[in-house]
């Protein structure tokens, strides 16, 4: 059989990136940037874009490499976007999407900034807002004017000493707002020029912090008509064990006086969860924004929050904000969890964002529709993950969506979310790779699956052919396990874990969501609390007879298995119970090796509520579901990637697995980078990482080796062959047969 091989790690890497789509205000134009990273010189080129949502074709407005975030500034083509300086300082740079290469600096601030939001007071007058760290006394943070420390040492009193890939320092993320004002014209000049004016620290003299590290962004604020608005964890809870979060309003009025603002909070009772995506209405008078009901649980159902009555809210009067389709039985008039919101341009629909059947769609909720048990959103698209939306202009509800796929990685639409219309397929203004084809990738080779779980509840998987395909071939499995474990595969693009890219080497690729799964209603999410090896697994072991029993093409005597995070944590509990016997070779990334570890984790409050409550409390489940509790049963070959920067789940558990597996004599490998958290995001090292993750499943599949294009195959980065194993036990034949 001859296997074409256009599709490869280096394509996947180098292939431009491209950001969502921002409407120029008459809808006529769209702003975007674009990256690309080349592995012939080692560097990445950034540029930024104008789309003609009419014609197509492109206008590049800066090629500057430090150019991010551009925004429109107004009625005309003007633009604004940040440039980090050499000094660790940020100047917000004005552009006119009508002359392109032409900018001038409106003004500079001392340190670094992002997450820029604006909104036009009038023309020439712009407020903004941008997200920075503050250090103690509220100032903007600059790494580069920071006095040097003689000593390395930390010193700590509470939990939550490090976070993600850093450790926490006294530094804190704040909300920083400004004006963007055009002088006047003078006699030389046809128009005149913005200047910034008053940068402040908008949280200054509070204890919030916002953006919510460490992915917080331009989802837990923003700034309109009205005000200000942000969401913060509570600044009396521990964030470690707690996810606790209220929503917080500044008035205007408050916000452009110089002296400390004050707030007004949000709650709405009985919910008590993390909060996101707060969003003010055109006019002003109303916020929403998303809250969870429980503390501790980062995967709750996200709930619709409204409040009504913003303008000319004096201090110390209350706006009690409601939930939307609340329910008695507390779990809400729709079964989908949104990940985020926006208003429609007239203000009478929210637009909504949702996990639905492993596709990210995008929703309409009618707020003329009186309430009632039918008061659901309707959905608008059906394929696909949305990345974002927004109205084509401000007198259009007509959206412009950018989303991507399985095999396109960047889509921009129109969709139209009349109710009065019948709904249409989407019309496609931009695909970047051209429905998938410059890739030599097609939909055609993706399908869904369905087999009978746990308790017989159904399971969906993703199923993506070889471009390459012959119906009278058989192809060996490669079984993807997501991770979270409140995750799923979906519709999605991805340059980490590609499904597409195991396809090309030849693999029918079967990417489940088993029990834990996001986007097939809250219970089955829930599901897997005290369940973490339970019926995730059995959801996995049922799937795979169903393969073997009904997919003729997969050749279920050639199969891999594959997952990270959590699916690094299936793959160390498939280890030590019979599914592992049925793969050849695992590869284990960033996984559990044992419960007891997760209390090196930063956030405790994950495990204590996915295992019940704290260890010392049930110590009988963490036990139940320990992987490193079945270690005599360990016998397949496996791959165990690990990185230092990885403080979700510590290196050691990546090196615990590798030291069993070598020590039972089992065949091994390991692969870690020191400058990587619980990713892998470096164009480089990802390259390293596909090429030692692919020529590991290749070989105990019968597969070829591939290699880049330096010709390197990735057991040349190795800085030391692995000395020989300890002997193998008897009765263990994995290595003779």
């Amino acid at each position: 059989m001859t296997i074409r091989k256009q599709y490869t790690p280096e394509v996947l890497l180098s292939a431009p990136r491209r950001s969502a789509a921002i409407p120029s205000p008459d809808g006529k134009l769209a702003l975007f940037t674009q990256s690309t990273y080349s592995f012939e010189t080692h560097t990445r080129t950034n540029e930024v874009h104008a789309i003609d949502l009419t014609q197509g074709t492109v206008v590049t407005i800066t090629k500057d490499p430090k150019a991010s975030e551009p925004r429109w500034l107004g009625t005309d083509y003007e633009i604004v976007w940040l440039k980090e300086g050499e000094n660790g300082n940020t100047s917000f740079v004005i552009s006119d999407a009508t002359l392109p290469g032409k900018s001038y600096t409106a003004g500079t601030v001392a340190g670094s900034i992002s997450s820029l939001k604006l909104y036009v007071i009038e023309p020439g007058m712009v407020a903004i807002a941008v997200a920075g760290q503050a250090d103690p006394d509220g100032s903007l943070h600059n790494p580069k004017n920071a006095t040097k420390s003689h000593t390395s040492a930390r010193v700590y009193d509470s939990l939550y000493v490090r976070h993600w890939d850093s450790w926490v320092t006294e530094q804190r993320n704040s909300i920083f707002t400004a004006l963007l004002q055009k002088s006047k014209p003078v006699v030389t000049s046809r128009q005149g020029r913005y200047s910034l004016q008053g940068f402040k620290n908008a949280l200054l003299g509070t204890k919030l912090e916002c953006p919510i590290p460490v992915f917080g962004g331009v989802d837990h604020f923003d700034i309109g008509p009205s005000g200000l608005a942000i969401v913060s964890k509570d600044p009396q809870l521990d964030p470690a064990t707690h996810t606790k979060c209220d929503a917080w309003f500044i008035p205007k009025k408050e916000l452009m006086d110089m002296t400390p603002p004050n707030f007004h909070k949000f709650h709405v009772p009985g919910l008590d969860g993390a909060a996101s995506s707060p969003v003010f209405s055109p006019d002003g008078k109303s916020l929403a924004f998303l809250q969870m009901a429980t503390d501790g649980y980062e995967s709750d159902k996200n709930r619709i929050v409204f409040a009504l009555g913003l303008h000319g809210l004096e201090l110390g009067e209350s706006v009690n904000p409601c939930e939307l389709m609340r329910t008695n039985d507390g779990k809400g008039g729709w079964d989908r969890s949104p990940s985020s919101l926006k208003w429609s341009a007239d203000g009478k629909m929210l637009l909504l964002e949702a996990e639905d059947t492993g596709r990210g769609c995008l929703f309409a909720l009618d707020l003329e529709v009186p309430p009632g048990p039918e008061w659901k959103p309707r959905q608008l698209t059906h394929d696909g993950y949305i990345i974002d939306f927004a109205s084509l202009s401000a007198n259009s509800n007509l959206l412009l969506v950018s989303s991507n796929n399985l095999v396109d990685n960047s889509v921009y639409t129109l969709v139209n979310p009349d109710p009065l219309i019948e709904p249409e397929s989407p019309i496609v203004i931009s695909s970047l790779s051209r429905n998938g084809s410059m890739f030599g990738l097609s939909p055609e080779q993706v399908s869904s699956i369905w087999w009978k779980g746990a308790n017989d509840h159904p399971v969906h998987a993703w199923m993506m052919r070889p471009s390459f395909f012959r119906a009278d071939h058989t192809y060996p499995l490669a079984y993807l396990i997501h991770g979270g474990p409140q995750g799923a595969w979906n519709d999605q693009w991805s340059t980490r874990w590609n499904p597409a890219v195991f396809a090309e080497q030849g693999y029918i690729v079967i990417c489940p969501n088993p029990t834990g799964s996001t986007g097939y209603g809250q219970d089955f999410t829930d599901a897997i609390r005290n369940e973490w090896g339970g019926r995730p697994y059995e959801d996995l072991v049922k799937g795979f007879e169903y393969i073997e029993s009904e997919l003729s093409f997969v050749d279920t005597s050639r199969s891999v298995a594959l997952g990270a995070s959590y699916g690094g944590y299936m793959m160390n509990w498939m280890q030590g119970h019979p599914l592992s016997r049925k793969f050849k070779a695992l590869v284990c990334h960033d996984g559990v090796f044992s419960m007891t570890g997760q209390l090196a984790s930063e956030e405790q409050y994950f495990p204590v509520h996915d295992l019940g409550g704290p260890i010392w409390e049930r110590q009988e489940i963490y036990d139940k579901w320990d992987p490193s509790k079945f270690l005599k049963n360990w016998e397949t070959p496996m791959l165990v990637i690990h990185n230092d920067l990885d403080f979700r789940l510590t290196i050691s558990e990546g090196l615990s697995a590798f030291n069993v597996l070598q020590m039972r004599g089992i065949e091994s490998r390991f692969l870690s980078f020191p400058d990587e958290n619980h990713w892998v995001l470096k164009p480089e090292n990802s390259l390293v990482w596909h090429l030692v993750v692919i020529n590991w499943i290749n070989k105990f599949v019968g597969l070829p080796k591939i290699v880049d294009r330096q010709g390197r195959d990735g057991s040349g980065f190795c800085k030391q062959e692995s000395r020989r194993a300890w002997p193998r036990r008897q009765g263990s034949s994995r290595l003779e047969q």
